[in-house]
């Protein structure tokens, strides 16, 4: 288990399927190493956009072991444990570390809205489970539990919680935890469209979703704000938006996959009760990609 820094591209990446709803695992490998040549600074598995939800605790496990297996050059590996009871969560933190994660991205209770109380002992139980470091993941929005800035600084006296990932699409988060913590834990921007606006408030990393397909602007853009270049990177960050907002609502699994598959790194194909988009829902991701395409700009 290697020592993380938190800091730089996390790239939350995809679990790729096959035709028939099984992993491919090939197509995996390749996705990993067009990140790992796009500069990323770790990898995140098992999230939100990896669908976490469909897969068996096995796939999980699978999946971790076989990210470990891989030439990762010296890139971290991050499991997130999303999961519905605190007994399955404690065994998968113990079980992933035994496969290989050097760390996890944690979330609240799934599927039940727990109380400050029950959130704090969850999160807590979970961690005593693991030998890993840890970044707590706060997303309210798509789950319901919401873990604010003084609850981080209650969380700040364990010393297995490293980082955030904050994802309530409120930038004044960011300046709460900061006036409360310190420096205590490294920031993250969670939501891909507010990246900019979190990397001034003090965010030293990202956990990404549209890197997935964009890596080079993704990390490229990431560095321009910590150089205090921000003028270059505003010019980016404008390019880049409409292709961030698809990070956004209920369909940004798919939406994003559909762009992978439409530059060519990756396939549409999602488990249900996820669908693929639409028509008329993947016209519009097209014409989003179409736009920006025409306009890419020339990354170094």
């Amino acid at each position: 288990m290697q020592k993380i820094d938190w800091r730089g591209v996390f790239p939350a990446l995809t679990t790729k399927f096959n035709a028939n709803g099984e992993i491919d695992w090939d197509s995996m490998a390749r996705h990993l190493e067009f990140q790992l040549e796009a500069g990323v600074h770790g990898l995140i598995v098992l999230g939100s956009l990896g669908e976490n939800s469909t897969l068996s605790m096995d796939e999980k496990l699978d999946i971790v072991r076989f990210m470990a297996e891989q030439d990762r050059r010296d890139r971290p590996l991050v499991a997130c444990i999303a999961e519905s009871s605190t007994r399955k969560a404690r065994f998968f933190a113990g079980a992933a570390a035994d496969a290989g994660a050097d760390g996890f991205m944690l979330l609240p209770p799934m599927r039940y809205a727990s109380d400050r109380r029950e959130t704090m002992a969850y999160l807590s139980d979970v961690a005593a489970a693991s030998n890993g470091p840890i970044m707590l993941y706060n997303n309210p929005i798509a789950y319901g539990t919401d873990l604010t800035p003084e609850d981080f600084a209650r969380l700040g006296d364990n010393p297995k919680f490293e980082a955030i990932k904050e994802s309530a699409a409120d930038t004044r988060r960011f300046g709460d935890i900061r006036r409360l913590c310190g420096d205590r834990f490294a920031l993250f921007c969670g939501v891909d469209d507010l990246a900019f606006e979190c990397f001034a408030l003090g965010a030293v990393g990202w956990v990404a979703g549209l890197v997935v397909a964009f890596p080079r602007e993704t990390v490229r853009l990431w560095e321009l704000c910590m150089a205090g270049r921000w003028n270059e990177a505003r010019d980016l960050y404008d390019w880049f938006l409409p292709l961030l907002h698809l990070d956004v609502g209920p369909k940004f699994v798919q939406q994003i996959k559909l762009v992978e598959a439409l530059v060519g790194v990756g396939s549409a194909k999602v488990r249900a009760p996820r669908m693929q988009l639409a028509e008329a829902e993947a016209t519009r991701v097209e014409a989003i990609l179409a736009e920006a395409l025409e306009h890419r700009p020339q990354i170094d």
